[in-house]
């Protein structure tokens, strides 16, 4: 099976685990050195106890990660302040060094790694390959951010040297998801690390190994001296204590947005940063005369890759009216024959929904929706977690498939006859992250140009990312391109000092 185009990483080798192999790939992640424990200047028991890693397709415990306290968060806080002076210290090609290792690290021990994010996580093996692939192209990239330029020297109309020069912001938190839970971690550990930074990090409680031990373990296998990277599992009482910490000058928060507005306040609050990358519910528009297969194959992607629990999902199919009966029908089509299981089967196409809470969410809004009149032209039924790729059709535009963010696998399809019914409809919506349009280049730039969106894909569907990349939404998605490329990680990371410098103590009236 066809899984995704190159570009998107699919291309990547899946490790296969041998059981009788012993050495590298079977010791990164070892119980013995992490069950029950959080990290904080070393492996160790954290206040809040423990907490079972949970496989979402068996309901299994795969083992028992520490759970943080607030005093625990306290505690690597004020121990990351002080390591990070020294770290900022450090010359650019030692710290340089550090990131380069871990990405090595990620590829040799990418089938230890891709057995947790396929377990932990839901995931099916294809998607475990691409965080591992993506995690050691973060620390490549990220490798580079020490030698780039610190700051530009400035005119002055006084006798002096005048100079703009980055400074890293000290302690940075970054907040991560379950969905992809090492990618949307990593790609800010590695590049706040890069800059002289150190970095607490609290995953998401789903996904705390793959999101979260694998971190540290590869930071520390790569010689990252100790309090500079914190692993602090938890839940809202950690994650308003890794935001209000007095030493934390910086959040860099992935998930909701109704979680990621209370960051905000509270960041704003305190006078600190916080970098939001939230939630979207993303258009693609397919436009008349389009490559009829290779559409309905993108729009498959695009809605039902990792069971639709993707900020990027394509939550609404916006389709021109003279093709509209055929979409509906060859992507219901495909729906209907895309398998769904146990991903460490690694037949399946689609596994598990996440949990019990979001399986109701997600099921709620379809079976709401086919009462409120929409037609259900596939799936909308579910074995335990394993919920079908569904397709609805002829929804109104009130309707929460249509105007809300589900995060599984339903795919929302309504007509358009116009150009500029088109750019309406995409428009028309509180979230602004992604938008793919499928079709004639030509028309597709002059919608482009007048689309609100964080990003733009021409003839590609809505998920994508790459490390070198901007990445961030406007409106309800977020507060910017806050993450990816030397750009916005300069940015995010670093803070601007005026620095002057005169031949001689100037003289003045008083």
């Amino acid at each position: 099976m066809d899984l995704g185009p190159v570009r998107f990483g699919f291309d990547q080798p899946v490790h296969k685990r041998d059981p009788t192999t012993k050495g590298q790939d079977m010791s990164l992640l070892d119980p013995a050195l992490w069950d029950g424990k959080i990290y904080l200047n070393g492996w160790r028991s954290g206040g809040g106890g423990t907490a079972g890693a949970v496989e979402p397709a068996t309901g299994e415990t795969l083992g028992r990660y520490g759970v943080a306290s607030a005093a625990d968060v306290r505690e690597a806080a004020a121990a990351a302040a002080k390591a990070q002076k020294e770290w900022a210290a450090r010359n650019p090609e030692d710290r340089a060094a550090v990131l380069r290792r871990a990405g090595q690290l990620w590829e040799e021990h990418g089938a230890e790694i891709q057995d947790w994010i396929v377990r932990e996580s839901g995931g099916i093996p294809p998607k475990a390959a691409l965080e591992t692939h993506i995690a050691a192209n973060e620390c490549y990239d990220a490798s580079a951010l020490p030698s780039l330029p610190a700051g530009d020297v400035l005119t002055s109309n006084e006798n002096r040297w005048s100079f703009a020069r980055r400074r890293p912001v000290g302690v940075v938190s970054v907040i991560a998801p379950f969905n992809f839970p090492l990618i949307l971690s990593i790609r800010a550990v590695a590049p706040a690390l890069a800059l002289g930074n150190a970095v607490l990090l609290k995953p998401d409680p789903r996904t705390a190994v793959c999101g979260g031990v694998t971190l540290v373990r590869v930071f520390e296998e790569a010689g990252l001296p100790p309090g500079l990277l914190s692993l602090l599992p938890g839940g809202a009482e950690i994650g308003t204590a890794v935001v209000e910490a007095p030493e934390v000058r910086v959040i860099a928060f992935t998930g909701s947005t109704a979680a990621g507005r209370k960051v905000g306040e509270a960041a704003g609050r305190l006078l600190k940063r916080a970098h939001l990358e939230l939630g979207g519910n993303n258009a693609m528009i397919v436009l008349p005369g389009v490559d009829f297969p290779k559409a309905v194959s993108a729009a498959a992607f695009g809605s039902f890759m990792h069971q639709g629990q993707i900020c990027m999902a394509a939550g609404r199919h916006i389709v021109h009216e003279d093709i509209y009966e055929d979409y509906v029908s060859a992507l219901a089509e495909k729906a209907r024959h895309l398998p769904v299981g146990d991903p460490k089967s690694g037949t399946v196409a689609l596994g598990p929904v996440i949990d019990d809470k979001q399986l109701h969410r997600v099921d709620t809004i379809v079976q709401d929706a086919v009462q409120g009149g929409a037609r259900l032209a596939a799936g909308g039924s579910h074995d335990g977690r394993f919920y079908q790729p569904t397709v609805l059709a002829d929804l109104d535009l009130a309707s929460p498939a249509w105007k809300d963010e589900i995060f599984g696998p339903v795919a929302p399809v309504m007509k358009f006859s116009t150009v500029d019914e088109a750019v309406a409809l995409a428009n028309d919506n509180e979230y602004g992250l992604s938008i793919g349009i499928l079709g004639d280049v030509g028309m597709a730039m002059t919608i482009a140009d007048r689309l609100d969106s964080g990003k733009v894909h021409i003839n590609e569907q809505t998920v994508s990312d790459e490390a070198n990349s901007p990445f961030g939404g406007v409106k309800a998605s977020g507060n910017g391109s806050r993450i990816g490329g030397h750009h916005a990680n300069m940015e995010s990371f670093t803070e601007i000092q005026w620095l002057t410098v005169r031949p001689d103590i100037a003289p003045y009236p008083f």
